[in-house]
């Protein structure tokens, strides 16, 4: 007789997780979730007192399976990593300056409101919409990246590259997909000199 409720419970634990397993199938596919375009679209510096301020735009993928994710509890980083590398002829480029400047997005479902956090200051912003939040993401203007001081003179080339990787999941998620680490994107490089 044990044979037979054992038999029933373990067909019940199958039946239970294969469900969950179907239910979880979309936080499975990284791939399609940051499906979509992830490119700079422009990027600038202005010198303003000696410091090297950066404008840029960018462009992030949305779709419904990224607003699935944030909804259900996931967090996404994005991080638009800078480089200012001194050119040289005979030898390989110095590397100057490298900074990123990180920040998440997540959702809060009591307010209904996307809230987009810097990392480094702790500030944040709401938004009432996904696209709204994206954009805000996008749009990056006197972010100060370097001092006049920091050049001893030469050529300088400056390349900026933007990615959006998975941060933090909800505790019911975190021991199903804790060995995932593929829902990470960045975009190419997008680089110029800067003027003698």
């Amino acid at each position: 007789m044990p044979t037979g409720a054992a038999s029933s419970r373990c067909r019940k634990a199958i039946a239970s997780l294969a469900w969950l397993l179907w239910l979880l199938c979309p936080l499975l596919a990284p791939a399609d979730t940051l499906d979509g375009v992830l490119a700079i679209r422009s990027a600038y510096v202005n010198v303003d007192r000696g410091v090297f301020n950066l404008h840029a735009r960018i462009e992030y993928p949305v779709n419904p399976a990224i607003r699935d994710s944030l909804r259900d509890g996931v967090t996404l980083s994005f991080d638009l990593e800078t480089r200012v590398d001194r050119e040289r002829h005979w030898w390989l480029s110095a590397t100057v300056v490298e900074i990123a400047l990180r920040r998440e997005l997540s959702y809060h479902a009591i307010s209904d409101r996307y809230i987009v956090r810097d990392v480094r200051s702790g500030a944040q912003e709401n938004f009432s919409t996904l696209e709204a939040a994206l954009e805000f993401l996008g749009t990056v203007d006197s972010w100060p990246i370097l001092v006049e001081p920091q050049l001893t003179g030469g050529n300088y080339r400056i390349s900026v590259r933007a990615g959006v990787r998975r941060g933090s999941l909800p505790a019911s998620l975190r021991a199903i997909l804790f060995w995932t680490d593929d829902w990470h994107r960045v975009s190419e490089w997008y680089s110029w000199s800067l003027p003698a």
